[in-house]
């Protein structure tokens, strides 16, 4: 018909714009309005291991105060409650979210929660804070946009480097510059990270009275308890995507920045546990390779085997190379007798990223790390853990996100 040529709205256009309705309502919605003075009334959701370490990174900010703590354990509740003697415990994240002194909430829980978690606080009307993966499954990804565009929530996803002073640095410098000519790879590798190796203590060897395995489980189906399963979730497809959606979930991000494109049309996979049989069900060592519809592909290697380690981010152009790491980052260009650059961090990006989250949920601007971004980022990594499950090569269309038949 005339006059319909722009008439087609894609999936991106319409997760970006469908807040813009709801502007002239939703600060109705808003739990509060904070003025300049205000402190910011946060929850965790979910007390483990890193969610304890961001609170504290939340904690050393005068911005904010802890009203709130939840987890499955009642144990790791009260740790948190001796470190915010104003808060309130919860054993269920549903009634964190009825508290009434609560603007935000910080998400770190097994993956397999952090959707269902996410779109009940941004449905409730909080600013979240989720850490990455933002999705354990790939679906779930636009369900958590939509959430925070109708709500006219701030989702910040724990991808720190978006907010890294050394990685935004590196792209003004030579990304935006052109100074690496044609980008044709981006290496990626993350070599032993023993976190997902954790052997669960004897405190844990039988199930503590006071845990709620049950909830533990929540959407997944129901098995035994089993103290690897909880304490080393990461190693289990059930709770977590492995080392790829833990690691190569960080380094796709870093990459799609540099880039300006998040965009993979395919995915080819292959590893295995082949080192560690002890009932893991995500593998010990990967290879995955993504490609983009520009004429560049990434890869992907982790093994969790002794002797090797090390983690880094490799673009590799026509007219130089930049390798980049949380450390630093160094440029080398083609030309003959050229030297290095060299650039260390002296930031933490944590703290980099929370003081972007808090800044935004008082000027309501996109956080560097937006929903949108968090989910374009989990969707590469989840196309090469299905390639890898599946034992096939993926095509993909992008725009739709479906996986297209070969």
């Amino acid at each position: 018909m005339p006059g319909m040529e722009n008439a087609r709205l894609d999936r991106r256009d319409l997760f970006r714009t469908a807040g813009t309705a709801a502007i002239a309502w939703s600060a109705a919605s808003y739990s509060r309005i904070l003025g300049a003075n205000d402190k910011v009334n946060l929850g965790l959701i979910g007390c483990g291991s890193r969610g304890s370490f961001v609170l504290s990174v939340f904690q050393k900010s005068e911005q904010v105060s802890v009203t709130a703590v939840c987890d499955v354990y009642a144990a790791r509740v009260d740790e948190e409650l001796a470190k915010a003697p104003r808060a309130r415990g919860f054993a269920d994240h549903r009634k964190l979210l009825e508290h009434k002194e609560l603007d935000a909430v910080l998400i770190a829980t097994p993956d397999h929660w952090h959707a269902g978690c996410a779109i009940d606080a941004l449905n409730a009307g909080k600013d979240v804070y989720c850490e990455k993966p933002l999705t354990l499954k790939i679906e779930e990804g636009p369900k958590i946009v939509k959430a925070a565009r109708v709500n006219n929530r701030i989702c910040q996803v724990g991808m720190q480097q978006r907010s890294g002073s050394h990685y935004l640095q590196a792209k003004e410098e030579y990304f935006k510059t052109g100074k690496l000519g044609k980008i044709t790879m981006a290496r990626t590798w993350w070599h032993g990270n023993s976190f997902h190796l954790r052997k669960a203590p004897e405190s844990l060897h039988q199930k503590p009275s006071n845990l709620d395995w049950a909830r533990f489980l929540g959407p997944v189906k129901w098995r035994d308890y089993d103290p690897q399963q909880y304490y080393n979730f990461r190693a289990y497809l059930d709770f977590g995507g492995g080392q790829v959606t833990d690691l190569f979930t960080h380094w796709i991000d870093v990459v799609h920045m540099f880039m300006d494109q998040d965009n993979p049309i395919s995915a080819v996979a292959a590893g295995g546990v082949y080192a560690y049989k002890d009932g893991r069900t995500a593998p010990d060592t990967i290879n995955a390779l993504l490609e983009y519809p520009a004429e560049w592909n990434a890869t992907f290697e982790a093994t969790l085997a002794p002797g090797i380690t090390g983690a880094g981010v490799e673009m590799c152009g026509t007219e130089g190379k930049l390798f980049i790491t949380r450390a630093m980052y160094e440029y080398r260009s083609h030309e003959k007798g050229a030297q290095p650059v060299v650039v260390k961090s002296e930031k933490d990006q944590t703290i980099e990223h929370v003081a972007n989250f808090l800044d935004c949920i008082r000027t309501r601007k996109l956080p560097n790390g937006d929903v949108w971004i968090g989910h374009r980022s989990a969707q590469a990594s989840h196309l090469a853990n299905i390639a890898y499950v599946q034992k096939r090569r993926l095509k993909f269309n992008p725009d739709r996100e479906e996986i297209l038949p070969l």
